[in-house]
């Protein structure tokens, strides 16, 4: 279908490609992968005709229509309504729709034989092409997209940009060319679509080729791997997880042909070295020389999976209850979000927060984090410190600083030596750790921004979409120091791959409450699958049974009633609960008197002053015992209430 023989492009003096060469044949999936920078959309363009190869060629058979989502959409904007956006897809039902209405408009006032047969041929023609079901084909492909049936009237240019890119897709697979590209087509998925895409593209007639950094989407609608790598089109006759089996089988190899080859390099260079200055031994040393020149020379295998090699830590310990949620409420208008939802969270959980777009995930982040009001009561546990992330907050790097600076604001403790390693980590090596914040990429500035919260010495993070615009490489490094991060989390993600590696709750919203299974996400899944419902993430089934009694999931009260308290143990317990508040307020303040006096020791004016340095220092022995014996009355009152109320 479509033939990519010694294909070369640059960029400068850089080749992209060198003697790329690929056959793309009918009914194909293909899944493009390789490390940002190394020119997957600028193939996809190539074969699009938007580029032009420098060399070589690509050739299409006649019949071939080629159908290209690229992230250039989202900036499509457009008055019609988006189904009429989407039917754009059927040019020529739509032409004879047009016909079909001017005759019957002229009809009404001149019925004439042949205007009579002039409308049977259009309709014949417009039957022929189903152009009566292009309409309902449309609805179908918009709502399992996630339009609700009210928005599909709603002009486009009202949409977000990911719902924008909706539309497209749509638009897209309605058009049903002989070979599909998407260009990172997750990105501005919830979960219930990208399932609805994977089983459409599974099932799709014509050829596919995929750019992602989703693995588990690949694995599921890929047939055929392609790895761009070192110029070359390298082809893998299997989905991702064969791919990645496959490499490390052909690594291995190469690796042993390389240092046998290194091998007899080294041998046959000692005998070089040895012999060269000997009149008798001239003719094998020369013969060896040619032999050297003429070796095929075997490339290191070099490891692209980067390996964390930093501890991220948090010198502040939080108490037992890191978060929770008393009879919370949240609505805008009529749109209800939560309603007396009662949720909570201890040290250590990791917490995965899933579901379709649209139910209230990045809202309930917002609720944790206090940046919304809300009915009901939102508690923070004991010295518990927290930073959040989200994509809008990229605007808040400094595009003045270079990368070290940026990373010194966020923790003035580390060494120059220590920040660059943790840059390395996200891939940041050498020179780049010197480069402008307004320079980098999209996904550049996500890395750093990453780099930032995880050297904030917060104990709780709060992470929305923090995979958006990260290739595989850098996934795999957030994994990683998520997985060594020894503080609590709550995730909101739409990678199955990367929640099945960090969370080991889930939580979801349904009825407007915040719900939790205490388990991984394959578990999760597993639990709805049993139970014969849809994908609970959509939101749209109701879960009838509770999970099984080993996990169960339920949320903590303000106070579990888990056994009857006679009437003095509940004194007891109301007694131990105030008294905790009243500890928690004077550890706030003591703690705030102890930053106040550290600020005043520093001052070199103090120095100066034996009483007034002596006073100070007398002051601040005070303030830490009494901040010393309010953190052991708060962890024995703390016991006393798990005592009375287990």
């Amino acid at each position: 279908m479509i033939a990519i023989t010694n294909v070369s492009y640059f960029l400068g003096d850089r080749a992209l490609y060198d003697g790329a060469s690929l056959h793309i044949k009918p009914k194909q999936k293909i899944g493009l992968i390789g490390l940002n920078g190394t020119g997957k959309s600028t193939l996809l363009r190539m074969i699009n005709g938007e580029f032009q190869p420098d060399g070589g060629h690509i050739s299409k058979s006649g019949d071939c229509t080629i159908g290209f989502l690229n992230q250039d959409l989202l900036s499509y904007q457009s008055d019609d309504s988006i189904l009429s956006v989407a039917m754009q897809a059927f040019e020529r039902q739509n032409e004879l729709q047009v016909q079909i209405d001017n005759i019957l408009h002229e009809m009404e006032h001149d019925y004439k034989d042949e205007l009579i047969d002039k409308l049977a041929r259009v309709q014949d023609e417009f039957e022929a092409l189903d152009g009566y079901s292009v309409q309902s084909k449309a609805e179908a492909i918009l709502e399992g997209l996630g339009f609700v049936t009210d928005d599909l009237q709603r002009p486009l240019r009202l949409f977000s940009g990911g719902w924008r890119m909706r539309v497209m897709l749509a638009k897209l697979l309605l058009q049903k060319p002989s070979l599909l590209m998407l260009d990172e087509p997750t990105n501005h998925l919830d979960l219930p679509s990208i399932q609805w895409v994977e089983k459409y593209v599974q099932s799709y007639e014509g050829a596919v080729i995929v750019v992602s950094h989703d693995r588990q989407f690949l694995d599921n609608t890929i047939d055929t791997t392609v790895e761009v790598s070192g110029g070359k089109l390298v082809y893998y006759a299997g989905n991702y997880s064969y791919y990645l089996e496959e490499k490390d089988e052909r690594n291995e190899i190469q690796r042993g042909a390389y240092e046998n080859q290194q091998a007899k390099i080294r041998q046959t260079e000692r005998f070089i070295e040895r012999f060269k200055a000997k009149a008798t031994k001239s003719r094998q040393v020369q013969s060896r020389v040619k032999a050297l020149d003429r070796m095929d020379v075997v490339d290191a295998v070099v490891d692209e999976n980067a390996k964390v090699h930093f501890r991220f830590q948090f010198t502040t310990q939080p108490g037992r209850h890191v978060f929770q949620l008393e009879d919370a409420s949240k609505a805008y208008g009529e749109k209800v979000i939560l309603d007396a939802t009662n949720i909570s969270m201890e040290r250590g959980d990791k917490i995965a927060l899933i579901g379709a777009n649209g139910r209230g995930k990045s809202t309930v982040l917002r609720v944790v984090a206090g940046d919304e009001p809300i009915e009901g009561k939102r508690r923070l546990g004991h010295n518990v410190m927290f930073t959040f992330y989200a994509q809008h907050q990229l605007e808040s790097l400094n595009v003045n600083h270079n990368l070290i600076e940026e990373l010194k604001y966020a923790n003035p403790n580390k060494t120059e030596t220590e920040l660059r390693t943790v840059l390395g980590c996200f891939l940041f090596t050498g020179d780049d750790v010197f480069k402008k914040i307004k320079v980098l990429s999209g996904g550049e500035k996500s890395r750093v921004a990453l780099a930032k919260v995880l050297l904030s010495q917060a104990n709780f993070l709060l992470l929305d979409e923090p995979t958006n615009h990260l290739d595989m490489q850098s996934v795999n490094i957030l994994i990683q120091a998520l997985q060594q991060y020894e503080g609590s989390y709550i995730v909101v993600s739409h990678d199955r791959y990367f929640v099945e590696n960090i969370a080991n709750k889930i939580w979801y919203i349904e009825d407007h409450q915040i719900k939790e299974y205490p388990g991984t996400y394959e578990e999760y899944e597993i639990w709805v699958e049993e139970r014969g419902l849809q994908s609970a993430v959509s939101d749209k089934a109701v879960v009838s049974s509770a999970p099984p009694q080993k996990a169960k999931a339920q949320p903590a009260p303000a106070a579990p009633k888990n056994k009857s308290l006679s009437n003095e143990e509940t004194q007891k317990l109301k007694k131990a609960k105030k008294l905790i508040d009243e500890l928690e307020n004077t550890i706030s303040k003591l703690e705030d008197q102890k930053a106040e006096t550290e600020v005043k020791l520093a001052e070199p004016s103090v120095y100066n002053d034996a009483k007034a340095l002596a006073d100070l220092n007398r002051t601040y022995a005070e303030i830490r015992q009494k901040l010393e014996k309010a953190n052991g009355d708060w962890e024995t009152a703390m016991l006393e209430v798990e005592e009375l109320a287990g």
